[in-house]
């Protein structure tokens, strides 16, 4: 059986200057934890201490989502960085992140990955390692929250650093467990009970379930609705108000960790 708590996690602050995206003031009266951008892909100063005041004031944990440096293709294109640059990378947008918390006597508690950078710490060990370094040599106790049956989840282990395994509500899974690519028609999963019914179904198998009924068992610690899509905020009240009926209790990732 699988545990009674759960995270709801999603990607907040991808705003920067005068251009914002998704609704984070209604996503943080739903989700337990906040991955922030950094200013890699996305975020400012001030869309980060706005962001960051609203999860505080909810009770939300906040986390870092660092990058690749990347504003013009939101994070999502691959750059060939050597393992200094990517490690100088994290360390800078997860100290920039910490220190604009400060300033609301907040704390950053974890480090969630974005884009093409997560994407390729899932596959590349190589990648990964470097990003566990990274991350435990600015915080050792921050956790890292990562794709399920990852190298991500095995690099963050043999860092010592608290690992928690999230699935995603409204992306479909390829049979090695990454996700489908976003240019094919059956990446996404759309809708509230759609997006619920993949939830449930991976929960009550304790596994990712891909698009052709591979199973890959896992823990799964954390649902992660992705902020950027119109309808997120309808999946993200659905999954909770859903899940919290069918007796899960949503706890913030510092409780789940």
């Amino acid at each position: 059986m699988p545990s009674k708590r759960i995270n709801l996690n999603a990607d907040l602050g991808e705003g920067f200057g005068a251009w914002r995206l998704g609704d984070d003031a209604a996503m943080l009266e739903i989700v337990a934890s906040a991955n922030i951008a950094c200013g890699g892909h996305a975020g400012d100063p001030d869309v980060m201490r706005h962001t960051v005041r609203l999860a505080r004031q909810r009770g939300v944990s906040i986390g870092a989502h660092p990058s690749y440096p990347d504003l013009q293709g939101f994070g999502r294109r691959a750059m060939a960085l050597s393992a200094a640059e990517l490690e100088n990378q994290m360390a800078f947008q997860i100290g920039a992140l910490a220190g604009i918390a400060a300033l609301e006597a907040a704390q950053v508690t974890h480090v969630k990955p974005h884009g093409a950078l997560n994407n390729l710490a899932c596959t590349d060990r190589g990648v990964a390692d470097t990003i566990c370094r990274a991350i435990h040599a600015v915080d050792r106790n921050l956790i890292l929250l990562t794709p399920a049956a990852s190298q991500l989840v095995l690099a963050g282990r043999a860092a010592g650093l608290r690992v928690v395994e999230e699935i995603f509500a409204d992306r479909a899974y390829l049979p090695d467990g990454q996700l489908v690519p976003r240019a094919r028609a059956d990446a996404m999963v759309h809708g509230a009970d759609a997006c619920l019914a993949h939830v449930l179904a991976m929960l009550d198998a304790g596994a990712l379930l891909a698009v052709d009924g591979t199973r890959i068992a896992t823990p799964i610690g954390s649902v992660c609705v992705h902020g950027d899509n119109p309808d997120a905020v309808a999946v993200a009240r659905h999954l909770r108000e859903q899940l919290t009926a069918q007796g899960w209790k949503i706890q913030t990732l510092v409780e789940i960790a």
